[in-house]
């Protein structure tokens, strides 16, 4: 993967993973959880390994491919890196939940929450990136 920066890489993805943690916790869990129209059973019932398991290697992978890209172009100033990143949110992944979104019939109010976490996202490992190089 162009020689990322492994150390940054695995640090990007915990940035990322616990921006996760502090936006669907005590920022927006509860009207994220209405929102979605989950019951506290229906998040109970799940398997805290699998899911935060799962969701930490698909967070290594998006840090790994924006490392990959940052590299692949030479990309050094820190705010052209964090245009970077945080435009993959803002043009790429905001889009296309946006229109998911939309034809599932899904409230605004969860896709204003979702959106938001993916800027933060990818800002956030942007920022480990500026800080730890590419």
């Amino acid at each position: 993967m162009a020689n990322a920066n492994l150390i940054s890489v695995l640090v990007a993805a915990l940035c990322g993973f616990l921006v996760g943690g502090i936006w669907y916790g005590p920022l927006f869990g509860k009207a994220w959880q209405r929102a979605a129209r989950l019951s506290d059973h229906q998040l109970a019932a799940t398997n805290p390994v699998k899911l935060y398991g799962t969701t930490f290697v698909l967070s290594i992978i998006s840090a790994l491919f924006l490392g990959h890209l940052l590299k692949a172009t030479g990309v050094d100033k820190p705010h052209v890196i964090m245009m970077i990143s945080t435009g993959i949110a803002l043009g790429f992944i905001v889009p296309a939940i946006a229109t998911n979104y939309l034809f599932a019939r899904k409230r605004f109010g969860l896709f204003a929450i979702d959106a938001g976490y993916w800027v933060f996202f990818y800002a956030f490992m942007g920022g480990a990136f500026v800080v730890l190089g590419v």
